[in-house]
């Protein structure tokens, strides 16, 4: 596959909720190696288009393509297993498990060497795996901590290993630092940074500082409409992104 093309692309992705059109013809792509944000303001139908990427909900028309398959009518299940990843604005993880048990979840969800009622620890690879993720993510030291008991911004970087499990061609992020600490979102920032060249991404954030940190392209939606795709320099200064959206930031 040509390095230059994109991983992920949506072509004229449209969406209506009644007389509410949340996507509106929107096409954009991922690429090898970098960070897509997508910047808006509320109501502007980023997280409708997160799900419409992963599955979730169904377009009224357009296409998405995952490395030049078409994936539009794939359910989240095998969307999953094509190489879509997904995390949330409200961190999806469970509780009652060690940090190790949830990514094994992943592993295991992956793996088709593992009969579906033996115990999540059963295969010593898969094990070793899970372990290597936390690694990953600065969580190797918590691997046997419950979930219940780590901190907000943990709790973050465990449902990006949880996703990073199931060995994504692209990851789709949901605001991955809505609720954490100062502290917290330089450790997350930190680590996609250093993730991206493993695992493109489409980052859906609220932060303009990180944005502006961790982007290589941005794209802004307004009113379900991409009205600008560019560097991160070329957005700051784009007078109508500005108007919309940045103001004097």
């Amino acid at each position: 596959m040509n390095p230059a093309a994109p991983i992920l692309q949506t072509t004229g992705l449209v969406k209506r909720f009644g007389g509410l059109l949340a996507t509106d013809h929107v096409s954009i792509d991922v690429v090898a190696g970098e960070i897509h944000a997508l910047i808006g303001p509320n109501g502007a139908g980023k997280t409708t288009l997160i799900s419409l990427l992963s599955g979730e909900q169904r377009p009224d028309a357009g296409e998405i393509a995952l490395t030049g398959s078409t994936v539009t009518r794939l359910d989240v299940a095998k969307r999953a297993r094509a190489g879509l990843g997904r995390s949330y604005q409200i961190t999806q993880v469970l509780m009652e498990f060690t940090a190790l048990d949830n990514v094994l979840v992943g592993v295991l969800s992956r793996s088709r060497e593992t009969g579906a009622w033996q115990p999540l620890r059963a295969v010593t690879a898969h094990v070793d795996a899970a372990r290597q993720y936390l690694d990953q993510v600065g969580l190797g030291r918590s691997a046997d901590v419950p979930v219940a008991e780590m901190a907000h911004g943990e709790r973050r970087q465990l449902e990006l290993a949880m996703a990073m499990a199931l060995e994504p061609k692209v990851l789709l992020l949901d605001e991955p630092l809505a609720g954490v600490s100062k502290a917290e979102s330089e450790t997350i920032v930190g680590l996609l940074a250093g993730l991206k060249s493993r695992y493109p991404m489409l980052l859906v954030e609220h932060d303009m500082d990180a944005v502006f940190t961790l982007a290589d392209r941005i794209s802004v939606l307004v009113y379900g409409k991409v009205i600008a795709t560019g560097k991160p320099q070329a957005i700051r200064a784009d007078a109508a992104v500005r108007a919309a959206y940045l103001g004097d930031e």
